[in-house]
């Protein structure tokens, strides 16, 4: 005799939005990072942290952190990777002497500038079926959903 299975919550992960954004994110970061990991041994979150440290160069890895909204462990472990490949220094900032601030090696900036021509070519590609006002459109939309992720973020009920 066969029992009645129990209902479940259904979740349609096809239009589930965070499932969407997570694919086509994996899917984007995936390709780019062909070229990076293949020709400097770069991870995802290693490019990242030099990528962002190539544009606000002088934050702290928990900064980057924040910047990137990656785990801080994950930060803090491509940030002592790229420091023993010798991509990134570590200097203490000069007001605060307990703080430490990192910035991209020569190393560091020579592999960026061969990266960062090669992420904004990908993205020209990618976009290139769009035309302006949709582009326009997509990052307006992409600042409105930061906006309101912030806000129901901070509406969650606190897990306890």
């Amino acid at each position: 005799m066969n029992k009645p299975r129990p209902r479940h919550a259904e979740l349609d992960l096809e239009h589930f939005l965070p499932y969407r954004l997570s694919v086509l994110s994996n899917r984007v970061s995936s390709a780019i990072a062909r070229v990076y990991s293949e020709r400097f041994a770069l991870s995802v979150t290693e490019w990242r942290v030099m990528a962002v440290l190539g544009r606000y160069p002088g934050l702290s890895a928990n900064e980057v952190a924040q910047r990137t909204a990656m785990d801080k462990v994950a930060v803090s472990r491509a940030v002592a990777r790229l420091i023993e490949a010798g991509r990134l220094a570590r200097e203490t900032h000069d007001d605060d002497r307990r703080r430490s601030v990192l910035q991209l090696s020569p190393d560091g900036y020579k592999i960026y500038d061969e990266v960062a021509p090669l992420a904004l070519a990908f993205e020209r590609r990618l976009l290139d079926g769009m035309d302006g006002t949709e582009r326009e459109l997509l990052f307006r939309l992409l600042d409105r959903l930061d906006e309101l992720e912030i806000r129901a973020e901070a509406d969650m009920p606190v897990a306890g």
